[in-house]
């Protein structure tokens, strides 16, 4: 019989708040993210809109002189694990053995830090470049950074998968924790892409909203008026326990981590295959995973980021598996943007908080569905329902599927 897992603590920085529940009041009540740069800031003029997390002092997560080079994602990163454990009431050493704790923190590093050492070798030569560059840029950083902070001194890595990144480290860190290879687990992604060379990549290729007078209105998932998205930074931190462990020391548990699947369209490096094919064959593997079957999901949030490709062939997907009585489903990128990898991370914890309140969150912006799109689309208001299975879906440039199922905490 497998181990069971569950989740006992999140740590997020995000545009909406910094726990769960703060979190998931803002979504459902409209309280948006969005926002135009501000003046200074290094994407002012170059995108219309952005999801903007607050800042963080880095002396408060790193010692003095670290501080002072340490990229946005890694800083982001540290506090939002620190909040976790926090929230989780648990001390490495005190409370768990270090070597049984684990660490998967994603993300595609310090993106910033390389584009200003780039420029800094171009105005100064090579020794303009700083030693520093190395660590403020490397991916691994972030799960490197809070194991060294936490004295974790199990698995440690940060897994690549583009937007899907943060859903897939809560996915391995199941499996790691079902293989008994670690009690407990820090899982997650950090995200700092709030730069003009990463912004007009995703500029150019005509992939974010634009020319909306009110920037709370430019994230508009299934939406016939959608644009395209809206860029956001932050940062989300799972710790998962073997559930024999959480309850041994007593700990309060959101909700457990009931299975997972994960795949490749083999399509496009940036275009999901159409049909949604790839997509639906994820969402029955965690289903198969979970031992459950397509009636029992009560709730999915979508990835629904507002681009017309990735919406269309997210709803292909959903009818394929759901048929036409499908679940309720909505996506909160509406109000959080989209946050990259971290979005995964965001959104599973607000399906954590849908199923321990029986409240289903919103699509914010989602006035006039396409046409053919008939799914049980949650809109303007949150609607009440007790259900006992949430399903959270996360898809990547590069043909990445991730989905996770969540159920209440068991025995």
């Amino acid at each position: 019989m497998r181990a069971g897992v569950t989740v006992t603590g999140i740590g997020l920085v995000s545009p909406v708040g910094s726990t769960a529940a703060e979190v998931f009041d803002a979504v459902c009540a409209g309280r948006s993210g969005l926002t135009r740069p501000p003046e200074g800031h290094p994407v002012h003029g170059v995108v219309d809109v952005a999801a903007f997390s607050p800042d963080i002092d880095p002396a408060s997560v790193l010692p003095g002189p670290e501080s002072r080079v340490a990229d946005r994602a890694v800083v982001m990163a540290l506090r939002a694990a620190g909040d976790a454990l926090a929230d989780a009431g648990v001390e490495v050493g005190r409370d768990v053995d270090p070597y049984r704790v684990a660490v998967i923190v994603s993300g595609v590093g310090g993106l910033s830090t390389l584009a200003s050492q780039v420029l800094a070798r171009a105005e100064r030569g090579r020794f303009g470049v700083s030693p520093y560059m190395l660590p403020g840029t490397l991916p691994n950083m972030g799960a490197a950074r809070i194991a060294i902070r936490h004295g974790i001194r199990g698995y440690t890595s940060s897994i690549g998968t583009a937007c899907a990144s943060g859903a897939q480290s809560i996915g391995e860190a199941l499996r790691i924790l079902r293989a008994d290879e670690a009690d407990l687990v820090l899982c997650g992604s950090s995200e700092a892409p709030l730069f003009p060379t990463f912004a007009d990549a995703f500029g150019n290729a005509r992939a974010l909203a634009h020319g909306w007078s009110d920037p709370t209105q430019a994230s508009r998932p299934f939406d016939r008026r959608r644009n395209g998205l809206v860029l956001g930074e932050g940062a989300g931190v799972f710790v998962l326990e073997r559930t024999a462990h959480a309850v041994a020391r007593g700990a309060r548990r959101y909700a457990d981590l009931l299975g997972w699947g994960a795949n490749n369209d083999a399509y496009h490096p940036t275009t999901p295959r159409p049909d949604g094919s790839g997509a639906a064959h994820c969402m029955r593997t965690a289903l198969r995973d979970a031992g459950l079957g397509p009636d029992d999901v009560g709730y999915l949030n979508a990835h629904g980021t507002s681009t017309r490709a990735g919406d269309a062939a997210e709803v292909a997907a959903l009818r394929d598996v759901f048929g036409a009585a499908g679940p309720p489903v909505s996506s909160t990128k509406g109000v959080t943007g989209h946050v990259l990898g971290v979005s995964g991370v965001i959104e599973a914890a607000i399906g954590v908080e849908a199923l321990r309140r029986g409240l289903l969150p919103p699509t914010h912006n989602l006035d006039d569905p396409d046409p053919g799109d008939d799914l049980d689309h949650i809109r303007k208001q949150p609607r009440e329902a007790a259900v006992t299975t949430v399903m959270s879906n996360s898809f990547g440039f590069g043909g990445h599927n991730v989905s996770l199922l969540f159920g209440p905490p068991g025995a």
